[in-house]
């Protein structure tokens, strides 16, 4: 059982009679606002954007005003238990941190900062295809803390092949398929200050790593890294996919495959038909298809369609413990954390992703005692109503 919300906010009281000026922020905006004065436009705008207008940004957020908690009263909530087995593990909270790539623009240690903040929590990290460190330098810094990988299906099979049995060996437990991304989106912060960092060498680690990318490259990178960064370009993405390549992936390894950017209900049916072991809806945080439905909209038709056979987990859009609270209520599993956890990665690195995910699942840890939870099974769809009712 838990107390963590009552923990964290005391400690942070406890300072009432010993201010300290350098103390880390508790509210995100504090956060963004302070990460935004750190970056330089490219990495900061590369993080905060979307595609387009960014109008599925701001659904993403709007979505969950749309929901009201309808608190219980009178109910012992003394102590909470936020635990949550998945995939064979058993997790300290329905939180994760989401696979975010190219974190090095945002702090020099860039993935194995978050990584071990994450490991030091027992929080469950989720590396990127697209890191700057590779996957076994992440896996090293975690030892056995959960993780799992990420992948950009590569239009080379052989790089996708090879991503997929070292992740394996490296000790992920779980392989996370993107599908909403087989070519970037039109990003307009990104193209205004013409910046993608890939292009000057960040976030392709584990390519430079892997012998199946190497075998493609006419000298090796440490000769001509800019061929390397133009060989990149060219097998980053796989637009030619289809569900029946799922069929492939699935003789790479033994992990569980986790699809992550399902928004339609009907494709949550073909994932299950096709072999998904798990679902992550999202739309990549707004960053993809700009006017797309929001995640949290989209969440309860694929819990529906789904009919508990897998599960379901979400992402974009979660800022505080009442947004967790939302998404588990509207049947989400678990939530994948994503910008916040960048923006504190900016601020103090490793310190800082540890506390964004502390005041996090202080809040959430809370929210929950508040409305009368003790138990992850008790926060349902009873517990919510449409906020226009």
């Amino acid at each position: 059982m838990t107390n963590i919300g009552n923990d964290v906010q005391f400690n942070i009281y406890k300072q009432m009679h010993a201010p300290n000026p350098n103390r880390l922020p508790t509210q995100f905006e504090e956060w963004q606002k302070q990460a935004r004065e750190i970056l330089e436009d490219g990495p900061y705008e590369y993080v905060a954007g979307g595609s387009g207008g960014e109008d599925t940004v701001q659904s993403n957020r709007e979505a969950f005003k749309r929901w009201s908690i309808l608190p219980r009263v009178f109910r012992n909530v003394e102590d909470r238990n936020l635990k949550l087995g998945l995939f064979g593990d058993m997790l300290p909270s329905p939180v994760m941190i989401a696979p975010i790539g190219v974190q090095s623009i945002i702090h020099k240690d860039g993935e194995l900062a978050t990584a071990r903040a994450a490991a030091s929590m027992g929080v469950p990290y989720i590396a990127s295809s697209a890191s700057t460190y590779s996957m076994e330098e992440i896996a090293e810094v975690m030892g056995d803390a959960p993780k799992w990988f990420q992948l950009y299906w590569s239009s080379e099979p052989s790089i996708a092949k090879s991503f997929v049995e070292r992740a394996e060996r490296a000790g992920y437990t779980a392989i996370v398929v993107t599908l909403d991304t087989p070519m970037m989106a039109w990003r307009e912060l990104d193209l205004k200050n013409v910046y993608l960092p890939f292009l000057i060498g960040e976030g392709i680690g584990n390519y430079l790593t892997d012998p199946a990318f190497r075998a493609g490259l006419r000298v090796p990178p440490e000769e001509d890294s800019m061929g390397a960064i133009m060989h990149w370009t060219r097998v980053f993405g796989h637009a030619g996919l289809t569900w029946e390549d799922l069929a492939e992936l699935k003789t790479y390894t033994s992990l569980p495959i986790i699809l992550k950017g399902i928004l339609h209900p009907e494709d949550a049916k073909l994932a299950l038909k096709y072999g998904a072991d798990g679902i992550i809806v999202s739309n990549h945080g707004g960053r993809q298809v700009d006017g797309a439905i929001a995640a949290l909209d989209a969440l309860p038709a694929i819990v529906e369609a789904t009919n508990n056979q897998v599960p379901v987990l979400m992402d974009s859009g979660i800022r505080r413990g009442a947004d967790i609270f939302k998404a588990l209520a509207l049947g989400a599993k678990a939530v994948l954390i994503g910008r916040p956890c960048m923006y504190g990665l900016a601020v103090a690195g490793e310190t800082g992703v540890r506390q964004v995910m502390n005041n996090l699942l202080a809040d959430f840890d809370l929210t929950m005692a508040l409305s009368g939870c003790r138990d992850l099974n008790e926060v349902n769809k009873g517990m919510i109503l449409p906020a226009d009712r």
